[in-house]
């Protein structure tokens, strides 16, 4: 497949910069939805619906966020945020498909 827009330092107006950045939202989207394939799995796997909120291992995911975000000087906070909205949607997720699966049982 050919890449369809420009890397960042290879742009020259704006509408490559537009391409660039619609392009990476549809990665983003594909890396979201396998990210939440993995919360499907790992409700499937947990046998305790107590298992699914994990306050050490959130902490854990968080802050490899951060720290990541600062190695790569990103605007850490607001990353780690964005980091904490995720994690906290993908518990979420996790918790309704524990229960879907469960369903009848």
């Amino acid at each position: 497949m050919t890449q369809d827009y420009k890397l960042p330092d290879d742009c020259t107006d704006m509408r490559d910069v537009r391409r660039g950045v619609d392009a990476t939202d549809r990665e983003l989207m594909d890396l979201l939805e396998r990210r939440f394939g993995y919360m499907r799995a790992a409700a499937r796997i947990k046998s305790d619906r107590h298992a699914v909120r994990d306050e050490a291992r959130k902490a854990e995911v968080v802050g490899n966020a951060r720290s990541d975000a600062v190695r790569r000087n990103l605007p850490a906070d607001p990353l780690m945020q964005i980091w904490e909205d995720l994690v906290e949607t993908s518990i979420a997720y996790e918790l309704v498909e524990w229960d879907r699966l469960r369903e009848g049982n």
